[in-house]
């Protein structure tokens, strides 16, 4: 039955090396748990956009809606007012290193030196804002908003341009 060079497998499975464990008892690991497969929740009703047009499809009970898009925000009016506020920080620290410059000597050298980032970022905040306010205004077939970005940087802007000629002012006659 078994070839003679083989015994018969022994009931308590393979033979154990060493002596049986006697410490205390080992932790029982559950069993995996079946994924539960749910659907996503739907989105709730305030989020739904409503029905601008419906249209019937002729010769089927189907109709088209139309939904209503939401505006897109003009690239020019964000440029203007990120520029704008850039302008205004550049100009605030152009009258801080004119004061610090002033003690040294080399006021308006170091005021002068950081008067070019400020003019830069000052017309780049008034071309652009005045670029955003045409594109919202000439906006007919698809929605753009951004007036009031593209105002407040234009706004920002100038007004930094404004203050750097009252900094430079300042430090060259300190």
């Amino acid at each position: 039955m078994f070839p003679p060079h083989s015994s018969p497998p022994s009931p308590a499975g393979p033979p154990q090396s060493g002596p049986p464990y006697s410490g205390p008892p080992l932790p029982v690991r559950p069993p995996p748990a079946q994924p539960v497969l749910t659907r996503p929740a739907p989105p709730p009703r305030s989020a739904a956009r409503p029905l601008v047009r419906v249209d019937p499809v002729p010769g089927t009970p189907f109709a088209v809606g139309y939904l209503d898009v939401p505006p897109a925000t003009s690239g020019p009016a964000i440029g203007s007012l990120v520029t704008g506020i850039g302008a205004l920080l550049a100009v605030g620290i152009t009258g801080c290193f004119g004061t610090i410059g002033a003690q040294g000597g080399a006021a308006f050298l170091a005021a002068g030196a950081f008067a070019v980032p400020t003019i830069v970022l000052g017309v780049a905040g008034i071309g652009l804002g005045m670029v955003g306010i045409r594109q919202v205004r000439q906006a007919v077939v698809t929605r753009i908003a951004g007036r009031g970005m593209a105002i407040a940087g234009l706004v920002c802007g100038a007004s930094a341009l404004v203050l750097l000629v009252g900094v430079l002012a300042l430090t060259l006659f300190a």
